[in-house]
């Protein structure tokens, strides 16, 4: 299997980890429990940023272009 597909596959695991770790954050009772998995997914969101930044500097993942500053009051303004 070629790197830029094993990168983009981890990308894609990590992706759905984080959204795991976010739904049982949100419904867990136990306020230590809570912190041990929230520690564990602020973890798991660093080693995501870095395999995004490999990613991005192999060429593997281009990121979609930066919004205008405009476009982002627009939203901002209607989350308001």
């Amino acid at each position: 299997m070629q790197e830029k597909y094993m990168v983009n596959d981890a990308l894609s695991g990590v992706k759905s980890e984080l959204t795991f770790y976010q739904n049982t954050i949100a419904e867990c009772q136990n306020p230590e429990l809570r912190n041990t998995i929230i520690q564990i997914r602020n973890s798991c969101e660093q080693s995501q940023y870095e395999l995004f930044k490999l990613a991005q500097q192999k060429g593997y993942y281009t990121p979609a272009q930066m919004a205008q500053p405009q476009e982002v009051q627009a939203v901002r303004s209607q989350l308001q």
